[in-house]
């Protein structure tokens, strides 16, 4: 085993820096894997990548990047349990206590230690370089039937947004709207249309994320964001308004158009993290019998059934993927992710690459 290696750190001026690491060594319940694929969220740009924004759970502190990691085991430390030596695993991204009632339940994400929950690329190395150290708690087993790059998918975007799905319950009786069709958006479409949707509607303003959910059949129709959005919606749903909608946007207006275009006795689960939302309660939820989720990532179990289905389903995450960088080239990786005018980006290594 090499003892040194690259990895990439984000320095918070909209750079990568490339830096000569130790090649870590896992202890106690601990695995080190070889990353095959670390793709890149759209929150590492919101609050890392052009300025160190981010406070409590998404304070950056200054390790290696990279929260949706993907890889093998090459060692395992003393005291693990399940995983050996060669197997595919997804890492969770946030590494709870593990005995507060949030991780008993599964939601590492809501760990209420302050001490102890630590998220990889966030608080903790993550899976921007060749190898990373994981705790054998955090790891979900990747099926052979599905990529590392599928799995890097299912660490964030495409649980975070199967979680929201399934507190609404899309079934076959639903028309889905999505506003925000990046790569969350794009996962939601995709996981809205094996769950049976019979129309899928989605609304955005980038052009190029506009056609990737139309090539891939994601979404029925698309939208471009504009005042007009709800009575568009309302056209497309015989009248009525869509019976789940999913906001991934985060944008103030979008929210709105999200509850408005909702109809009578709905859902809607937000997902898109940051910004402000201005709602006139009475007619656009009370008069409406409206119900509104909040939806942050997903839980460990939640996950493993994810997987489950996707193989069932034989969905793919990674075809959202529109470009894969080698490690070296990072910094472009995450410009392009920055740029907004793509699917989805990932760093990959190995057979991932091409």
């Amino acid at each position: 085993m090499q003892e040194t290696m690259r990895a990439a750190y984000l320095p918070g001026d909209s750079t990568v820096a490339m830096r000569t690491a130790p090649v870590p060594a896992p202890g106690h319940g601990e695995v080190l894997l070889r990353v095959k694929a670390s793709t890149i969220c759209g929150s590492d740009i919101r609050c890392i990548y052009h300025e160190h924004l981010g406070k409590g759970p998404e304070r950056y502190q200054g390790v290696i990047a990279g929260h949706e990691p993907c890889g093998q085991i090459m060692a395992t430390g003393e005291g693990c349990r399940r995983f050996k030596t060669g197997d595919r695993v997804i890492v969770y991204h946030i590494s709870g206590c593990g005995v507060c009632n949030d991780c008993r339940r599964g939601y590492m994400i809501s760990c209420t230690s302050e001490t102890y929950r630590r998220a990889y690329g966030w608080q903790r190395d993550g899976g921007m370089a060749e190898y990373m150290v994981a705790e054998e708690k955090d790891l979900i087993a990747l099926p052979s039937e599905l990529s590392y790059a599928d799995g890097a998918q299912v660490a964030c975007g495409f649980g975070t947004v199967y979680e929201g799905l399934e507190k609404m319950g899309v079934n076959g009786d639903h028309a889905v709207l999505i506003t925000g069709l990046g790569p969350v958006g794009l996962a939601a479409a995709a996981l809205s249309r094996k769950l049976g949707a019979n129309k899928i509607l989605g609304i955005d303003l980038v052009p190029e994320r506009m056609k990737i959910a139309l090539d891939l059949g994601l979404c029925d129709a698309v939208l471009p964001s504009g005042p007009g959005n709800v009575e568009e919606v309302r056209k497309l749903t015989g009248g009525c308004g869509a019976e789940r909608t999913v906001d991934c946007s985060a944008h103030p207006e979008a929210r709105a158009t999200a509850i408005r275009a909702t109809r009578k006795w709905g859902k809607i689960v937000l997902v898109g993290e940051g910004g402000t939302m201005e709602i006139n309660p009475s007619p656009d939820m009370i008069h409406d019998q409206k119900t509104v989720y909040g939806s942050w990532v997903t839980s460990t179990w939640r996950m493993e059934e994810l997987v489950e289905r996707l193989v069932r389903w034989d969905l793919h995450p990674a075809d959202i993927i529109t470009h894969r960088f080698p490690l070296e080239r990072a910094a472009e990786a995450y410009a392009l992710m920055a740029s907004g005018k793509c699917g989805k980006v990932a760093v990959c290594q190995d057979e991932e690459l091409f």
